[in-house]
């Protein structure tokens, strides 16, 4: 007889852990041993269940998954993790795999396209939904902002002027405008309401809920 996959599911939506279970719950194979909706207490949970996989929310009122990866490595190096995303940003999808993430799924992930992400990653197999393999497929080989270019983005989404940012980050009005350029030419817009826009799709900055 196969063993059950054991399921920690880390999610603060209500309803997104109620579907999630409604789905798991129809499978024979499948069960859930634990439930969190905060970080801290997904963390807890996952020392105390040792669960085959993890479903892990990219965003909790606490936390961020892509942060958080290292610790539950550090706790199990064997650790499977899905990260579970409100939608697919190619920058947090890389980012979440290369930090150790064996799957990434969206919360409208279909029934069938769950289960086979938590068969396969359960085995210790890496899961991608093909939509989301053609979003990084897309954007393959484009450059990386550094990591001021980064934080220089993040305020330029939050509405700040190139003096307001240069004000922040005490550095010269010049310094900034070399950076806006760079991130234009990086990201292939020309405008900053198009960078802003685009940094939020692809996941490029971390917009609080």
């Amino acid at each position: 007889m196969q063993n059950k996959i054991r399921v920690l599911l880390i999610e603060n939506q209500t309803l997104t852990r109620v579907g999630i279970r409604t789905i798991l719950g129809t499978q024979s194979n499948i069960e859930i041993v634990g439930e969190a909706a905060t970080g801290a207490a997904g963390f807890e949970a996952f020392k105390q269940t040792k669960p085959d996989v993890v479903i892990l929310g990219l965003r909790l009122p606490d936390s961020c998954a892509i942060d958080d990866l290292s610790d539950y490595f550090a706790a199990n190096t064997r650790a499977k993790i899905i990260v579970l995303a409100e939608h697919a940003g190619d920058a947090e999808i890389s980012k979440s795999l290369r930090a150790g993430a064996l799957g990434y799924v969206c919360k409208d992930v279909s029934e069938n396209e769950l289960i086979k992400a938590i068969r396969a990653v359960g085995a210790g197999k890496k899961y991608i939904p093909s939509e989301i393999a053609e979003i990084l497929s897309e954007n393959f080989g484009q450059a990386e902002l550094t990591a001021s270019e980064q934080k220089i983005l993040q305020m330029i989404v939050a509405g700040k002027s190139n003096k307001e940012i240069a004000f922040d980050l005490k550095i010269s009005e010049n310094t900034v405008k070399t950076h806006v350029k760079n991130i234009f030419e990086k990201t292939g817009v020309s405008d900053r309401t198009s960078a802003a826009t685009l940094a939020i799709r692809r996941g490029l900055v971390r917009v609080d809920s």
